[in-house]
């Protein structure tokens, strides 16, 4: 399923670069086939690998009869299965799409050419639909719901991408292999573009048509559920990402709480000398007490974040970075 690095075939490279399609896809009979077919076309230099994500449908039987390499993945999830493409695939350049035929096959040179000519790790293909055939493209709430995650991701992390969650994206080996990949469902986008600007990694983006689905093919996508998820993802991401600015937001809080409630007794105190208010004193000191240890355990997980980027870094600086050739 792996191919050797010592290529018997140099003839099938792309300037110089071996080059791996990898595509996750549940239930996708009606569509995987044209997306085969359309980036073989396209592209014929790539080896096409589908990643069944255990299909009930003849999605895998399709792949195999139009020349992909079928690999199945059991555990359910989007990010299970780029989990496994990314630790299974060996190539130079990986072009990862989605199965439904909603990409544009015609724009994987473009991708390929400014992930290469610039020097990336990364390049997303942002969807672009004309207005009169948008409805056909997304599902309702879809383009609002992705507006607002990405200018939220961008709000917390910084960057400029304009749309976090395509799945139509060409990475350069070093970003693959550095990947930890912890995410399971479609949130796995979110995580995808949060590494890129964690590791402050060059990365790009590239208009590309976004075709509604074919017909027979249904999205797996719900808007609500994912959306929650993603939302959530992004939490857990600013948590771990940023440690320090979430705990101290958190200390800070309780210790105005904590100022407020001790003010009126403090002055009490000085006036009468007694604490009538012993309870709203104890509550003030016990705010307090757990504000400095918002802001410690703040400070120390903001040490193991340092630590654990360092090891990320490390690991993506293994990886020799690609040396095209120019056509």
């Amino acid at each position: 399923m792996v191919p050797n690095r010592d290529d018997p075939h140099p003839n099938r490279r792309y300037r110089g670069q071996r080059l791996a399609l990898i595509v996750p896809c549940y239930n996708e009979e009606a569509a995987i086939a044209s997306v085969v077919r359309g980036f073989r076309a396209a592209l014929p230099a790539v080896d096409v690998y589908v990643f069944d994500n255990a299909s009930t449908d003849r999605t895998a039987e399709v792949a195999r009869a139009d020349g992909a390499r079928v690999v199945r993945v059991a555990l359910r999830g989007k990010g299970n299965v780029v989990r496994r493409m990314f630790a299974d695939v060996d190539a130079d350049v990986y072009v990862m799409v989605d199965g439904d035929a909603t990409y544009d096959p015609k724009s994987v040179r473009p991708l390929i050419d400014k992930l290469l000519d610039e020097g990336l790790d990364m390049v997303v293909g942002c969807r672009r639909t004309p207005d009169e055939l948008a409805r056909a493209a997304y599902r309702r709430g879809h383009r609002f719901g992705n507006a607002m995650l990405t200018n939220g991701v961008r709000g917390i992390f910084g960057g400029s991408f304009e749309d976090m969650l395509s799945g139509y994206r060409v990475f350069s080996r070093r970003y693959v292999k550095s990947f930890p990949a912890v995410s399971r469902g479609f949130e796995i986008e979110t995580e995808l573009t949060v590494h890129a600007l964690e590791l402050r990694m060059p990365y790009g983006e590239l208009d590309t048509p976004y075709f509604a689905r074919p017909e027979g093919s249904a999205s797996k996508l719900s808007t609500w559920r994912d959306g929650l998820r993603i939302l959530r993802t992004i939490g857990g991401l600013y948590v771990m990402e940023r440690p320090l600015a979430f705990f101290g937001a958190g200390a800070v809080l309780m210790a105005s709480a904590a100022l407020a409630l001790f003010v009126p007794v403090l002055l009490q105190y000085m006036e009468s000398g007694l604490v009538p208010r012993l309870p709203t004193a104890v509550l003030s000191a016990t705010m307090m007490v757990c504000a400095l240890l918002s802001l410690v355990c703040g400070l120390v997980l903001n040490t193991v974040t340092h630590g654990r980027q360092e090891v990320k870094r490390l690991a993506y600086l293994s990886v020799p970075a690609l040396r095209p050739e120019h056509q």
